[in-house]
């Protein structure tokens, strides 16, 4: 049974957040922004891959080792490939430790993806 609570993602501070993009009340996306944060929801659309990035960003540390966010109910070589396309979408950042490989969420994308849904502008 998993001892798992839920926590806020980790806010990170001012200097650390490069935007991609203004409020979604300042004005129409660019093409490419809006393709930019599209591939990021995108990501995340997928039950399996929130889970993943709710896994990792909830892990004591700010950080996890693919060996501890695992079970979430399909293979292995099926976790890799979801984890694979949160880090192709920017979300995560990863670090290889002798056989092990780390995860952290990365906190200038999220902020930034937060900064565009603000409604208060």
């Amino acid at each position: 049974m998993s001892k798992s609570e839920v926590v806020g993602l980790p806010v990170p501070q001012d200097g650390d957040v490069v935007p991609c993009c203004p409020p979604i009340t300042a004005g129409e996306l660019s093409r490419a922004d809006a393709e930019e944060m599209a591939a990021m929801f995108k990501a995340l659309s997928d039950p399996v891959r929130l889970r993943l990035f709710s896994k990792i960003a909830s892990h004591p540390g700010g950080e996890a080792c693919v060996c501890d966010v695992a079970d979430v109910g399909v293979s292995q070589p099926t976790v890799s490939h979801h984890l694979k396309k949160l880090r192709e979408a920017g979300l995560l950042t990863s670090e290889r430790r002798g056989t092990w490989v780390y995860y952290q969420v990365a906190p200038s994308v999220v902020a930034a993806m937060a900064t565009m849904l603000d409604l208060r502008g």
